[in-house]
């Protein structure tokens, strides 16, 4: 029986943390050093769908950063306060993060990701890629 690399990677997918979307099986996602004290990343919610790419940016050993987890922020990825808006009835809060050294990171911007707030690939399904629609 033949596999083909996207077949493969959907079955070992619940055994690694890695990235799919760049295919590269053995590429382990990042870890957020604040998860274990901040479980904001551990809510059941999730975000509106703010775009169906990742973004990448530059994020510095040992400074917190707050990630968008609704979708409604104006500065995404990270967190405007816009959830603290009563009148929207927002009761998701942002994820904070920490990393563990300097260099460049793949942040959610579909909001629909299972490792907050890295990239996992989910925005590669269809319904995520249906959602936004290119104007």
């Amino acid at each position: 029986m033949l596999l083909t690399i996207s077949k493969l990677t959907c079955k070992i997918k619940p055994l690694l943390n890695y990235r799919v979307y760049s295919k590269k099986i053995d590429e382990i996602l990042p870890k957020n050093l604040l998860e274990d004290i901040y479980t904001a990343a551990q809510q059941k919610q999730l975000g509106v769908i703010y775009d169906k790419r990742p973004f990448k940016i530059t994020l510095e050993k040992d400074k917190k950063y707050n990630w968008c987890s609704c979708g409604m922020s104006r500065q995404q990825p990270f967190c405007d306060g816009t959830h603290k808006n009563q009148k929207l009835r927002i009761t998701m809060k942002p994820v904070r993060v920490q990393v563990a050294e300097t260099k460049e990171y793949w942040l959610c911007n579909c909001k629909q990701t299972s490792h907050r707030p890295f990239c996992d690939g989910t925005h590669r399904q269809q319904h995520i890629q249906d959602a936004i629609k290119k104007y």
